[in-house]
């Protein structure tokens, strides 16, 4: 579980990152980062999306789960970043059918295409 200050709950956030963020993706994931230099440094702060094309709610949930996990294994990373961070990761339908290793390996290699790594 992500601690409190490590959640992108708010809808301006959202829609900050994935507007002026850098995105990448592949079948499974899509992934938006957007660094605020600007800003003092802070934690970094992930946000998940997983809509209902991805399956039923124990689908979306085991998806979440399984991000929320190997997201929080990246959270070293996403600090180093100069000023303060926010990540959104987006489910994409293949998702469901992934294994835990295969969304490990997926968003590893997409974040460093987008430089969080």
């Amino acid at each position: 579980m992500l601690s409190a200050v490590h959640r992108l709950t708010d809808s301006d956030g959202f829609r900050r990152t994935v507007r002026k963020g850098r995105r990448a993706g592949c079948s499974t994931l899509v992934v938006h980062l957007w660094v605020d230099q600007a800003s003092a440094p802070g934690p970094a702060q992930v946000g998940f999306t997983v809509g209902k094309s991805v399956g039923d709610a124990v689908t979306r949930n085991r998806v979440k789960r399984r991000l929320r996990h190997l997201t929080r294994e990246h959270l070293p990373a996403l600090e180093e970043l100069p000023g303060r961070a926010a990540l959104v990761v987006r489910a994409l339908p293949a998702a469901a059918d992934a294994s835990y290793a295969g969304l490990g390996a997926d968003l590893t290699r997409i974040l460093g295409h987008v430089g969080a790594s």
